[in-house]
């Protein structure tokens, strides 16, 4: 009764604007068909929270599944008081979940790996997740990553990674045993943050010790700068994703320029 008396409450303008925009991004894209069973990523972060308490909210025009809350915990905080309370928020709203403690951030951030801590910390953090997607069924991958996040990724592989690509709101991977979906894909940082604070979603510190200072960080920092002089900044380059013009692009030289 008590989890219903919260889905009742979860009623105001900004949810049900953040739901029309996840259904529309999820039917856009066929994100969810009948009978899925998504693993949902739940990090701590306002975004996670954000996601999980969207999909677990009824659903108009999307098809039933079921889905399980996971998340793997880094090993930044050695007395784990973010995993507790985070634990503690899954176990009060009846959600089933899995967590699981890992060395992972260490181990992305010890002395033989300082170039790029966050690829290597990535990389074993998705790998435990597909293993732990195909023990629990699961055929579906909720990322909690957002409009800014696909933006802000772009802008990073096009500055460091020398290509032009970014996230995609559904992605087949393993021959399509598995597909990664992210359905707040429509909406921005902002009103996803703005909807955390309304619904009063605990805060769990992230302890990573780059995080302040990543790529991501700095790519966030330019983007504000810009939209100083064009508030339409984001908009614009989210929109020029889907205008591209492969005939005004260059073709790959053969030899580097001078």
């Amino acid at each position: 009764m008590e989890k219903e008396t919260q889905r009742i409450d979860k009623k105001s303008k900004l949810f049900l604007h953040l739901k029309k925009w996840l259904e529309k991004a999820v039917l856009d894209y066929s994100m969810i068909g009948e009978g899925d069973r998504l693993l949902i990523g739940v990090s701590g972060g306002a975004d996670s929270f954000a996601l999980l308490d969207l999909l677990d909210s009824p659903m108009i025009f999307v098809p039933k599944f079921s889905f399980i809350a996971v998340n793997i915990d880094m090993g930044f905080d050695p007395d784990y008081i973010a995993y507790r309370e985070l634990e503690k928020y899954l176990q009060q709203n009846q959600y089933p979940y899995v967590m699981e403690k890992t060395d992972i951030g260490a181990l992305a951030h010890s002395d033989f790996n300082r170039k790029n801590p966050c690829f290597l910390c990535s990389r074993l953090r998705r790998k435990r997740i597909f293993e732990i997607a195909d023990e629990n069924g699961c055929n579906k991958i909720a990322f909690a990553h957002h409009r800014d996040d696909i933006i802000e990724t772009l802008l990073i592989n096009m500055f460091y990674g020398r290509e032009i690509s970014t996230m995609l709101p559904k992605q087949s991977i393993f021959g399509g045993k598995l597909h990664i979906i992210r359905p707040l894909a429509y909406l921005t940082e902002d009103l996803v943050k703005k909807y955390s604070r309304e619904r009063q979603f605990p805060t769990v510190a992230n302890e990573c010790p780059t995080s302040g200072n990543s790529r991501r960080t700095y790519i966030k920092k330019l983007l504000n700068e810009l939209e100083r002089d064009n508030p339409d900044i984001r908009h614009n380059i989210y929109t020029a994703m889907s205008h591209v013009k492969p005939d005004y692009l260059p073709s790959r030289p053969e030899k580097k320029p001078c």
